[in-house]
């Protein structure tokens, strides 16, 4: 089964809040690979390849984010899988 990547973009109180580390650490959980930055409008920005399934459950946990955050909306698209990423990083 071929791997696919999630873009995501996820918006509400996603800054300041340690979510870019959570997002990093579900991913490696899950052994997923990409990255996640913070993006200048306040939202942030998860890239990750993988598993259909793996990607689901990602996502699961991007709905709920770290204690302090408040997810209100997230942008997804899935696509094939493009590659180049050794491992999942956050971006500065």
């Amino acid at each position: 089964m071929p791997e696919k990547r999630l873009h995501t973009i996820v918006k509400g109180r996603v800054q300041g809040v340690c979510f870019r580390d959570f997002a990093k650490r579900e991913a490696l959980i899950l052994r997923l690979k990409g990255n996640v930055k913070n993006l200048s409008d306040g939202s942030v920005e998860v890239i990750a390849e993988g598993s259909e399934e793996k990607l689901g459950k990602l996502l699961a946990k991007l709905y709920e984010g770290p204690i302090n955050a408040e997810v209100t909306e997230i942008e997804k698209e899935i696509t094939e899988a493009q590659g180049g990423f050794k491992t999942f990083s956050i971006s500065f």
